[in-house]
């Protein structure tokens, strides 16, 4: 009942359910990682596509809603799972191993504690404010 009563009104997530999301993350980097590992995938292309989704920070320069909207569309879990089931149902190693990728950096970003934005700001996010604290 205190974790309700301590959820602040920022519509973050707070206490454990916050610690909950990020473990999910860590898990889902790690599974992703171990996966792509295990279907002997080229490691200079997990390095060099790892940090691809992060070009979606480029949407901010149109304002911070249109930057929010662009981020979280390309750093939710929609576009990658609907990539690894056509991967799967069409047995394309390259898309199943772009799939992983993406998951395991968003996995990563989740994990660190890097939410969905909100079109307040970059820094407010599901998981709490990012980022030093304004005065």
């Amino acid at each position: 009942m205190t974790e309700i009563a301590s959820a602040d009104a920022s519509g973050a997530a707070t206490g454990g359910v916050r610690t909950v999301l990020r473990l999910e993350g860590l898990a889902l980097f790690i599974g992703m990682t171990l996966l792509y590992y295990v279907w002997d995938g080229d490691w200079w292309v997990y390095a060099s596509l790892f940090f691809v989704p992060d070009l979606s920070f480029a949407g901010y320069l149109s304002g911070p809603r249109f930057g929010a909207m662009i981020y979280n569309a390309v750093h939710s879990y929609l576009a990658p799972m609907a990539m690894m089931t056509t991967g799967f149902a069409t047995a394309s190693p390259l898309i199943l191993s772009i799939a992983m990728i993406w998951l395991a950096h968003i996995g990563f970003d989740r994990a660190l504690g890097y939410g969905l934005k909100y079109a307040a700001g970059f820094s407010l996010t599901h998981l709490g404010r990012i980022g030093k604290p304004t005065n």
